[in-house]
């Protein structure tokens, strides 16, 4: 049979799908062996989140059951092992960022409250009015929201940064954006209603070039992408650790140790604290001044095991094989009749989004719930991108280093199924 009569499963797999042991990686993702309706767990939808190895599982029961004690303040046995448990986890994040040195790292919530953070403790303190910040067009409401809310108590103006029909930054008109009045630069890495690979080191370039600080918003790209925030000299980049294999409810905030230094508490209370007078509080040293209260003690250590896990397999090896992955679901799914793919820049990472010529993004993805496939519908919490194509929702299936190409034959053939109920 000749290459052009072969069907895409015969062909040879692209480039990243060989050499990586995806049934043994499979193994180690206990949820997998789930059968929804009866029918094997096809999951696509990771740029929600994305599902939990044995090993953070295994790590969360630990603690629960053998650790279990707040951290920092005790002097007993538990309280110590928990707070080694707990710090060990946030050296481990510096070294997965490159961060310069763990206090670099401030443990929030997620992505957003990361964001949030920044907005309120750095941004807001010295923005006036005709100040501006920028952002791009394909950004989260994350990304979005927290700097209306900031320039609208200073009086200042959000500029955005447009996107082609690929889905790419215009680099030339964010490059028009920043002058004098610009204070700051909010960008994501990966687009997660796209999968568009934003140009981050040429971003952060044109920014410092006029003395712009830059956050970038990694939630995307963490998992994904192998991140070293010192060779992209960002001043801020802030993920969520149950995008990276890793519990809800906790995030990371990587900022400068100058920049953290200089900035305000973002919320006080307990631990962030060097001593308290009714008079007057002296606050703690970074990061500790940022986390007040009890934290996630268990999510910052399961975190911690997450980021252990990815780094032993590689995040290259990771972000190869997700491309091959990519490559192949993006002619699987094309080939289907009226199917067309909203984002296609010529780099991205695994996150693939289409519309079904005359069905609802709602009913495509209920049709696919029925045959064991999850993915995500909707808006994805970036109506404005959306909008900028001209859609109202879209069907998102987001791959992870666990999908494999049977799962995607088994999402096109879903889709098939789709065209043939509402043909």
């Amino acid at each position: 049979m000749t290459t052009a009569g072969r069907t895409l499963r015969e062909k040879v797999p692209p480039d990243g799908l060989t050499g990586f042991d995806v049934e043994k990686v499979r193994r180690d993702f206990p949820i997998l062996r789930e059968t929804p309706r009866g029918k094997p767990l096809v999951y696509l939808d990771n740029a929600a989140t994305s599902q939990k190895p044995q090993v953070v599982i295994d790590t969360l029961t630990r603690y629960y059951r053998a650790e279990n004690a707040n951290i920092h303040r005790g002097i007993h046995y538990l309280s110590e092992r928990a707070t080694e448990a707990y710090e060990g986890a946030r050296a481990a994040v510096a070294r997965f960022l490159n961060a310069a040195e763990p206090r670099e790292i401030v443990f929030v919530r997620g992505t957003t409250e990361a964001i949030n953070l920044v907005a309120q403790s750095h941004v807001r303190p010295g923005l006036r009015p005709g100040d501006e910040v920028v952002i791009s067009a394909m950004e989260h409401h994350s990304n979005i929201v927290p700097w209306q809310i900031v320039c609208e108590q200073a009086g200042a103006a959000l500029r955005v940064a447009a996107i082609n029909d690929a889905g790419e930054l215009v680099l030339e008109e964010y490059e028009r954006l920043l002058g004098p009045r610009t204070k700051f630069v909010a960008m994501v890495h990966v687009s997660n209603a796209l999968g568009t690979i934003t140009p981050v080191r040429r971003i952060v370039e044109l920014a410092h070039s006029r003395g712009i600080p830059v956050l970038l918003d990694g939630a995307q790209a963490a998992p994904r992408l192998p991140v070293d925030v010192r060779a992209l000299d960002c001043d801020f980049y802030a993920f969520s650790g149950h995008k990276a294999y890793g519990p809800t409810g906790i995030g990371v905030l990587y900022g400068k140790a100058p920049l953290l230094e200089a900035m305000p508490p973002y919320q006080g209370g307990g631990d962030m604290i060097l001593s308290v007078t009714f008079e007057k509080t002296l606050y703690n040293v970074i990061p500790f001044k940022f986390e007040a209260g009890t934290p996630h003690i268990a999510g910052g250590i399961g975190l911690g095991a997450a980021i252990v896990y990815l780094t032993g397999i590689g995040l290259d090896r990771i972000a190869a094989y997700e491309h091959g992955l990519l490559a192949y679901a993006t002619e699987r799914v094309a080939a289907v009749p009226g199917v067309r793919l909203i984002g296609t820049a010529k780099e991205k990472a695994g996150i693939l989004a289409f519309v079904v010529d005359g069905v609802h993004a709602h009913d495509v993805g209920t049709i696919l719930d029925q045959e064991g496939i999850a993915i995500r519908t909707g808006h994805h919490c970036a109506q404005p991108v959306l909008q900028r194509f001209g859609v109202p929702a879209t069907a998102r299936a987001s791959l992870a280093f666990y999908n494999t190409q049977a799962e995607i034959d088994a999402l096109a053939a879903a889709l098939c199924k789709v065209r043939e109920l509402f043909g």
